[in-house]
């Protein structure tokens, strides 16, 4: 399926916000099983209440589906997530892809833990600027922050 039948279009919060969570909430656990599912429950309703709203968020469908998405304050990547099932399929290089366009550069923080994720940035041209040994939420969870520009 790699790129066929996907759409990028606008985030509809009353019919997007509880699909694009659990896609959220999926591949956190699988990526940053790490944190701990009692915190990755914790920051789901943000996602739902803070973050979706308050971002610029681009929906990857497939055949009208939602199967991922990218979240962009500015031109800073807030999040990237692609359901679990759906992984692999060039659909986040789409979503880059597309959040480039609009902005020229992008910026980002990934946990260094997430080494795929680290990998597949890296493999898209982003380059690391720095690195700090805990989160935004002073947790000890690594995270470097990488830029990519056109």
């Amino acid at each position: 399926m790699k790129n066929r039948n996907i759409e990028i279009r606008p985030f509809d919060a009353a019919t997007d916000t509880k699909t694009l969570s659990n896609i959220w909430f999926d591949a956190s656990m699988k990526a940053h099983a790490f944190i701990g599912k009692e915190r990755l429950t914790e920051q789901r309703q943000l996602v739902e209440q803070e973050y979706l709203p308050k971002a610029e968020t681009w929906v990857a469908a497939h055949n009208g589906k939602a199967v991922g998405f990218i979240s962009l304050l500015d031109s800073f990547v807030g999040a990237i997530f692609i359901d679990p099932d759906h992984q692999g399929m060039g659909i986040g290089r789409m979503l880059i892809a597309h959040a480039l366009d609009r902005k020229e550069e992008l910026s980002l923080e990934v946990y260094t833990a997430n080494e795929q994720a680290l990998r597949f940035y890296l493999s898209l041209g982003f380059q690391e600027l720095s690195r700090r040994d805990i989160d935004e939420l002073g947790q000890p969870f690594p995270n470097a922050t990488l830029q990519l520009k056109r």
